[in-house]
């Protein structure tokens, strides 16, 4: 698959933010690739009493993940309810407007569905790809570690001709003793597995900016990263506070010539609004996935001051 069809995917256009899909490429264009979902925009009909003003200014569509049901789809989270420390299977469908269960997708990125668990305070983060059954009913086994508020994501594309991709989202409860958590500070290298990964770059609200992050192990660069899922590198973003949902592939492919399997894997992202944003790089070495995580705020956005010690990664399955 293309650069272009991947960012098409997982958009929620991470936005990183994060673009939707994988980003988690185009969710409706948060943060986006090089190559912009075009936006649709919507026009309200205005209640003045002036007739000759009917209209008001277009406005943005929202980030993905943000609603359970859209063009006709909606997320049915048939285990709405979880235990902490409790491996439990998570069982979802996805219904048409019939209510009928869907059954056939379009498959992107090596996978007909994407799910993508986190927790509210963006400290616990799942990418999961779970199994369809006849029945259109899907399935994994979860177990997450601390109990509290979750949203859970699908980000998918229906089967047929002109179907766009969505990223639909519902609240999941985990039950258990619960301790309120901050958001991770903002810091520039996280460390996971005796890997660090460190981020250049920053995030302008409304604005497309580069975003590189790069590999390294026991000090040294790593120059052979495996692809994964047909990328070098997965950034998934999700917006503190509602948990909007971006999602963006990395500029170029593996087998596109050019692109480099690292140290560095670069983003175009542009974040929908002022505000942090946690963001979580799943990249692949010596045959196991990892992900890094990172807190980013937009320029000019009021928070602690950046340090530069490592961060440890978000607690991921």
């Amino acid at each position: 698959m293309n650069t272009a069809a991947k960012i098409g995917l997982y958009g929620a256009t991470l936005a990183l933010a994060f673009t939707s899909a994988y980003g988690i490429g185009a969710v409706a264009d948060p943060l986006t690739g090089k190559t912009p979902s075009a936006p649709h925009a919507a026009h309200q009909e205005s209640n003045a009493m002036n007739p000759a003003d009917q209209h008001t200014p277009a406005t943005p569509p929202l980030p993905g993940g943000l609603q359970i049901s859209q063009d006709g789809y909606t997320l049915d989270l048939l285990t709405p309810r979880l235990t902490a420390g409790q491996e439990t299977p998570l069982r979802f469908a996805i219904k048409d407007q019939a209510g009928q269960a869907v059954t056939d997708y379009a498959t992107a990125h090596g996978k007909d569905l994407h799910l993508i668990v986190a927790s509210r305070d963006l400290n616990t983060f799942r990418h999961l790809h779970p199994t369809l059954g006849p029945d259109g009913t899907w399935s994994t086994p979860v177990d997450l570690p601390a109990a509290g508020d979750y949203r859970v994501f699908a980000d998918f594309t229906p089967a047929g001709q002109g179907a766009k991709p969505l990223t639909l989202g519902a609240d999941l409860a985990v039950a258990g003793p619960y301790q309120p958590r901050e958001l991770p500070p903002q810091k520039t290298t996280a460390e996971v597995d005796g890997y660090d990964v460190t981020l250049e770059g920053t995030l302008t609200a409304g604005q497309m900016t580069d975003l590189t992050l790069s590999v390294a192990k026991n000090g040294k660069p790593v120059t052979d990263l495996e692809p994964y899922l047909g990328a070098y590198g997965h950034l998934v973003a999700l917006r503190s506070g509602d948990l909007a949902y971006l999602h963006v592939h990395p500029e170029g492919s593996p087998n596109d010539g050019t692109t480099k399997p690292g140290p560095g894997i670069s983003f175009m992202a542009t974040a929908p609004t002022p505000g942090g944003y946690r963001l979580f790089l799943d990249f692949k070495h010596q045959g196991t996935v990892r992900t890094a995580a990172f807190t980013l705020y937009t320029n000019g956005t009021t928070t602690a001051p950046t340090t530069q010690h490592e961060d440890h990664s978000a607690e991921h399955h």
